[in-house]
């Protein structure tokens, strides 16, 4: 057996417990797919990176699991993969740029040294809107959120659409932050949502923010991974943000942050940006919680 270094963080998180829980296993060579599945599946977060050494051109290579898959790109592993690295000495410590190598391709990564540590953000895979296969699949749609009682509160403008950023989510919009924290869906109907359209992790669902400094609610709900609720997702949050580029509600050169997390006990703060690409950058605050050796 092999000792690697081990790390649990909590992502997006201003604060120890507040985040989205990660783990992240260094030098996984030697690990191979049934045994990174395997330990993820044992850990049960909602994701695990494994750290590798990189190919050309960039500083490490991450790969990401949850307990039932692996990802192409995941916004809050990817977020702390960096944070970690930078933790660890793996890169200088003052440096304020890295570039990730994961299977969505090398994606750069920002990072801002405050008082308080290091911020890092990510540039997500350019997102795209995935139309629907045809009026079977819309109507089987518009039938999954009235039985999750969408219809049932006020909804906002944008129109529910599937999104692919690296990994599919089905997005919609709730008329209100109130209703939105307060809505009950059933997870049999969240499950049947994400089969639809293709392979996607499941329906995030945003609304205008209720918390001071945050100009959007979000709840992301991902029942196929064993996990009723995520409790902060960077991936969803950065389609959110495509998705309201794309309609003329963000510009170029914009950003704001999103609440996420309080339904399931955490308070997560993640922060979107979109550069003058029209590429939506991810990030945030990231907290270590346990650091140890892991066998396996």
């Amino acid at each position: 057996m092999s000792l690697r270094r081990y790390l649990q963080l909590d992502v997006f998180a201003h604060r120890i417990g507040a985040g989205n829980p990660l783990a992240v296993v260094f030098d996984a060579q030697g690990l191979d797919d049934a045994a990174m599945q395997s330990f993820a599946a044992w850990m049960h977060l909602p994701e695990t990176v494994f750290l590798l050494p990189p190919g050309p051109g960039a500083d490490y290579r991450a790969r990401i699991f949850t307990p039932t898959r692996e990802l192409d790109f995941a916004g809050h592993p990817s977020v702390g993969a960096a944070w970690a690295v930078l933790d660890a000495g793996r890169v200088a410590p003052h440096r304020d740029a890295l570039v990730q190598e994961c299977a969505a391709g090398q994606l750069p990564v920002r990072i801002v040294h405050d008082a308080t540590g290091p911020r890092v953000s990510v540039r997500t895979p350019r997102a795209r809107r995935i139309e629907r296969a045809g009026e079977d699949d819309a109507a089987r749609l518009d039938a999954a959120l009235r039985g999750l009682a969408l219809a049932d509160r006020a909804t906002g403008a944008l129109a529910p659409a599937l999104w692919d950023n690296g990994v599919r989510w089905w997005l919609a919009e709730a008329g209100d932050a109130r209703a939105l924290r307060e809505w009950r869906p059933d997870p049999a109907v969240l499950a049947a949502i994400a089969d639809l359209g293709g392979d996607a992790l499941g329906l995030a669902v945003f609304a205008a923010g209720d918390v001071p400094g945050c100009a959007r609610t979000v709840r992301a709900f991902c029942p196929g991974d064993g996990f009723a609720e995520d409790p902060v997702t960077g991936s969803a949050n950065a389609a959110i943000a495509s998705a309201l580029l794309e309609a003329g509600r963000l510009r170029a050169g914009e950003g704001y942050c999103a609440s996420q997390g309080r339904e399931v006990g955490r308070d997560g703060r993640v922060e979107l940006r979109v550069d003058e690409d029209a590429a939506v950058w991810v990030g945030g605050r990231v907290q270590a919680v346990i650091r140890g050796s892991v066998e396996w």
